[in-house]
């Protein structure tokens, strides 16, 4: 911004897409003048600030990962991040080493560890003719699944299963995008039930 009149010196930018998915993503912030060069995954992003100052007056803090309770954030996002950073780089120090090490001066460290366990989940990608078929349970009840999912295909089978005696089916299935649940009693008058979100 500008101490002598109202600039308006405020700015965002957004990158990415799909980033919660558990493997390591390489993020570059390059600040000359106002010009920014911002990297995630190799992918180069130009911008200029807004307002009218070439520097930044940095003589506060600058903290990573989130911030301390007194912080006053200007987005509207207040949730600390939950997951791994390794190699923080900030002016050529190694700050991840120098934490590790004890050798931040100032800090003021939270609860950290300097260990990451990586993700127990293993992913499976189908193709169009591919499945994976498991045993049902006899003489159930209950009926209960859940899984996490991604496609870029807005339609598609999920989840099919044949009633025990040819009593009906069930499935979850994509169709145009939405997610869709059908189950089929074959001994009732109200046979079909279609649920969709």
């Amino acid at each position: 911004s500008n101490q002598l009149g109202s600039i308006y010196g405020h700015t965002s930018v957004m990158t990415g897409s799909l980033l919660d998915d558990h493997h390591w993503h390489s993020i570059i912030i390059e600040r000359h003048g106002r010009n920014i060069n911002l990297t995630l995954d190799r992918h180069m992003q130009h911008f200029r600030t807004n307002g009218e100052f070439d520097y930044l007056d940095l003589d506060y803090e600058i903290t990573f990962g989130g911030m301390p309770f007194s912080g006053k954030p200007s987005s509207n996002s207040r949730k600390n991040f939950k997951g791994c950073m390794e190699s923080i780089n900030y002016n050529g120090n190694n700050i991840t080493d120098l934490a590790r090490r004890k050798k931040l001066e100032p800090s003021s460290v939270g609860n950290l560890s300097f260990s990451c366990v990586e993700p127990h989940t293993v992913p499976v990608f189908f193709n169009a003719t591919s499945y994976l078929e498991v045993p049902g349970r006899p003489s159930q009840d209950l009926f209960s699944v859940s899984f996490l999912f991604r496609t870029w295909n807005p339609s598609g089978l999920l989840i099919f299963s044949n009633f025990a005696d040819d009593l009906g089916n069930v499935e979850i299935d994509i169709n145009e995008g939405k997610v869709s649940v059908h189950i089929n009693v074959t001994q009732v008058k109200k046979n079909r039930i279609d649920i969709s979100s």
